[in-house]
């Protein structure tokens, strides 16, 4: 009978395998209920905009909720989402899980001393259609049987013409009721 013997190959071979089924054991990712507090905030943060696009949507779940699931599962919303649609709710987080705190703007303290930005001013209708022109001309009385000429014309270019003409006497007529309205507080804020 011969004596089975370790040779120095074999040993090679089983060190190398035991070092790679080590080494892949621990680079498992851990399950979800595992997870430590030390690597949710490591691995993943949670981005506040996630956090209140689920709120939108499903109002009536808490917003802590709403961040544990979503550090969870890696910021997916859509997962997060199915989750709520197919159970109803989400698990809570533990005692030591806080929301993510929305980082202040550093230029706040320099906005707060220089003046609020102002809104682009869009110009008014009347300069924005030229319509300047003809702020004084009164309108003139249309008659009936010309104002229903036509419903509907098959011209292209007519038809731009009587949206043209039709905007240009709201935006006219529209005007001349809001001088009107000013006309009329200023006499009466004048004889009170």
């Amino acid at each position: 009978m011969a004596e089975q013997t370790l040779n120095i190959p074999q040993l090679l071979v089983f060190v190398i395998v035991s070092v790679l089924a080590i080494r892949w054991y621990l680079s498992k990712p851990s399950t979800a209920g595992t997870r430590t507090q030390a690597q949710l905030r490591s691995g993943r943060a949670v981005n506040p905009a996630h956090i209140d696009q689920v709120a939108a949507v499903f109002p009536q779940l808490d917003r802590r909720d709403i961040a544990w699931d979503l550090s969870r599962n890696g910021g997916n919303v859509t997962a997060t989402t199915e989750k709520v649609l197919s159970t109803g709710r989400l698990d809570h987080p533990p005692a030591s899980f806080q929301l993510p705190q929305v980082q202040p703007q550093r230029s706040a303290p320099a906005s707060r001393t220089a003046t609020p930005p102002t809104k682009p001013s869009q110009p008014d209708l009347i300069t924005r259609y030229n319509l300047s022109s003809k702020l004084g001309i009164t309108p003139e009385p249309v008659s009936v049987s010309a104002g229903k000429q036509k419903a509907w014309s098959q011209d292209r270019e007519e038809r731009q013409s009587n949206f043209a003409r039709r905007r240009e006497e709201m935006i006219l007529a529209a005007r001349r009721k809001m001088e009107e309205k000013e006309k009329a507080k200023a006499t009466g804020a004048s004889t009170s």
